[in-house]
């Protein structure tokens, strides 16, 4: 159970005072739904204040502070804003314009012939100066209520600034005093306050720089923590050993028209190396797009079976499912392995019948979506798991699937999308990783343009020549910021102008349509039924359409490296040469021209992923966004990089001196894990 110390903390945004429902809904758009998102809604940038006794243009766009004498009013029609003439010491004139003057705020606030303090934003308008609605208008004598530096917080509508901050020292008020997680000589060497100390400073803009950093260094620390107790308790389970004779996998790769590459023969390795412990394996295989990844899992598949072990393979959605299935096949063609699939399309007696014959021991290999660890499905001997696509499922999925075995299975988790290094042990901390970092021979590299988007008829043209010579294209529209019906709306549009263009054949998949149904456009894409496919969202991952070598993503400078770098992985799959189009909107920022430059320079997944933590943050690039996991609230990719060796260290530090958590410091530990909710680990804490 959460300690109570932190229940004021998980308390709905609504207690807090001034959060009516028209509030709630506009913190719920920022995901802002609990005092404790509040308190971790951090400024992004500060409002600087400055004090000047005389206006003039030299100060035009800048926030001052002023005293001002009220010489009249000019209140303009209904629709017309209320105008308040004023006076700065020197006699320069400036208007302060209110718009929506209701009940006549603006003559109650600054009568005639009084003097106040005005802070906000000088603006010019013609050879006059202006302020539009001042920040603060207040009595001369009490100037210690304007504040020269105020945070800006992350807004949506509806949610003033100035609202936010009242919120969210609302939910500071609620902030406990907690013990001290953090490793006493980490913390005098750093220089770092106390926790609740570092976020009243970090809200209050006060010596933010190392508040910050402590901040950062809780969550990770929280983090690495957590995946050392997962590590530790699957350390401590007795697993089975899986030897290897290697009979399968030779007779495998002798029928193969080509020679794995060093990278997944190496991977192989360190796969059957882990097999062999009792302790059950688990470990993440990353390799770019088209590295092979699906080669090394069957190899590895094939070392379970061979030790008269089942294994089973799981996929995100049913139409990857039926891909590997095909792929295993064909691969398997000769070979005395029995392989079976299990989706939410099986049913009434060919379910009953796969079911049967997978208890029975009849299935060597299973290969489905998430049906595959449902109450119902009963193993003979399942002794090993492969999870493609980690990211789209979660520890409860692994561990639910794990259960499945009678002992412990060994789990391999696969991922086409390359992580940096750095994140690698942000995110799969428990596990060991095995990388495939070079391609098998004979695969083209995909040849990558950037054109801007006032070419469009001309990119028409290219698509209209590319299905008359049979080919197939992808056509990913732009993501639009906050809106799924946005995004729909492109998708629709851009599709119904292709069909004018080049007839039916058009398919659109998007993210409000639900599984079955995208499955079947993917579906209808794949056996060539439709000459191009319209997505909104991020095209399956996976999907494998060896026809379609032309991608098109327009406004690509919305999209993130790695996204780019995941959609260019669509074409490219065949033997034909392919090309990825990039369109680009007239005028875009030079951090965006670099990621397209880099984009157009390199194929290496690596290579993109590190540059796209440094551009954008971690937040993102796993797709996290989509896949609905906990994103980094306080952690930036500079501090993860200086701060997640020393949070690694001392979460070990805790773990093999005090056993666990039974210390002082360990219970304090505990606090921080139901914090950022990582409790999870809480029940593998050997402490409790």
């Amino acid at each position: 159970m959460r300690p109570s110390i932190l229940n004021p903390l998980f308390a709905e945004a609504s207690a807090l005072k001034g959060v009516g429902p028209a509030v709630a809904r506009g913190l719920a758009r920022l995901g802002l739904n609990r005092a404790v998102d509040l308190l971790f809604h951090l400024p992004v940038s500060a409002i600087e204040r400055f004090r000047v006794e005389e206006l003039s243009m030299a100060w035009v766009d800048r926030i001052v502070t002023v005293e001002l004498r009220v010489v009249g009013h000019d209140a303009g029609g209904p629709r017309s804003p209320t105008r308040v003439r004023c006076m700065d010491e020197a006699g320069n004139p400036v208007t302060l314009v209110y718009f929506s003057d209701r009940g006549g705020y603006a003559k109650k606030l600054l009568p005639v012939g009084e003097r106040r303090l005005v802070s906000g934003r000088l603006e010019r308008y013609g050879q006059a100066l202006q302020m539009v609605h001042p920040d603060h208008v207040v009595p001369v004598g009490t100037a210690d209520t304007i504040p020269e530096r105020e945070p800006v917080y992350g807004l949506t509508e509806g949610i003033a600034n100035r609202r936010m901050g009242v919120l969210v020292q609302s939910a500071l008020e609620r902030a406990p005093e907690l013990d001290e997680w953090i490793e006493p000589s980490v913390l005098s060497t750093r220089g770092w306050p106390a926790w609740r100390e570092a976020l009243t400073k970090v809200h209050a803009l006060d010596a933010e720089g190392p508040a910050r950093q402590r901040l950062a260094y809780d969550e990770l620390f929280a983090n690495q923590l957590a995946l050392m107790l997962v590590r530790a308790d699957t350390r401590r389970r007795r697993g089975r050993p899986l030897p290897v004779t290697g009979k399968l996998a030779e007779a495998l790769t002798a029928k193969l028209p080509y020679r794995p590459t060093g990278a997944q023969l190496r991977s192989v390795n360190e796969i059957n190396g882990d097999l062999a412990q009792a302790s059950p394996m688990l470990r993440l295989l990353q390799g770019d797009v088209g590295s092979g990844k699906t080669l090394v899992a069957l190899l590895a598949m094939l070392t379970a079976v061979e030790s008269g072990a089942q294994a089973a393979m799981l996929a995100p959605t049913e139409i990857l499912a039926r891909q590997h299935l095909a792929n295993l096949t064909a691969l398997l063609d000769g070979l005395p392995v029995k392989v079976a699939i299990l989706t939410g399309r099986e049913k009434g007696r060919t379910r009953a019948e796969t079911l049967e014959r997978l208890a029975a021991g009849d299935i060597d290999i299973l290969v489905g979506t998430h049906a595959i660890f449902q109450e119902a499905v009963t193993y003979r001997d399942l002794g090993f798991v492969v999870i493609d696509e980690q990211h789209r499922f979660g520890v409860h999925q692994r561990l639910m699937l794990a259960a499945k075995a009678e002992l412990p299975a060994h789990v391999l988790v696969m991922t086409a999308t390359p992580i940096p290094r750095t994140l690698t042990l942000t995110v799969y901390g428990e596990m060991d990783v095995s990388r495939i970092d070079e391609m098998p021979p004979g695969r083209q590299p995909i040849e990558t343009r950037v054109t801007a988007l006032e070419r469009l008829m001309e990119v028409y043209a290219g698509v209209g020549r590319h299905i008359a010579n049979g080919g197939q294209a992808y056509w990913v529209c732009p993501l639009v910021e906050e809106s799924e019906k946005g995004d729909l709306a492109a998708a629709e549009e851009r599709a119904a102008s292709l069909r004018e263009h080049y007839g039916a054949a058009i398919g659109v998949v998007h993210g409000r349509m639900k599984g079955p149904e995208k499955d079947a456009v993917m579906a209808e894409f794949a056996d060539g039924r439709l000459s191009v496919l319209v997505a909104t969202t991020v095209i399956e991952v996976g999907v494998d359409v060896p026809n379609a070598t032309l991608m098109i993503v327009e406004q690509a400078e919305r999209f993130g490296l790695a996204q780019l770098h995941q959609l260019r992985g669509r074409v490219g799959r065949g033997s034909g040469r392919s090309v990825c189009l990039l369109l680009r909107s007239p005028a875009i920022s030079e951090t965006a021209r670099a990621r397209l430059a880099l984009m157009r320079e390199t194929n290496d997944g690596f290579r993109i992923a590190e540059e796209d933590l440094r551009l954008r943050g971690a937040g993102e690039i796993l797709g996290t966004k989509q896949s609905g996991e906990a994103e980094w609230r306080l952690a930036d990719p500079v501090q993860m990089a200086e701060l997640l060796p020393v949070a690694r260290d001392d979460a070990r530090l805790l773990v093999d001196r005090d056993g666990g958590l039974s210390s002082a410091r360990g219970q304090a530990a505990r606090t921080l894990l139901y914090l950022f909710e990582r409790d999870a680990a809480v029940g593998l804490l050997r402490s409790g």
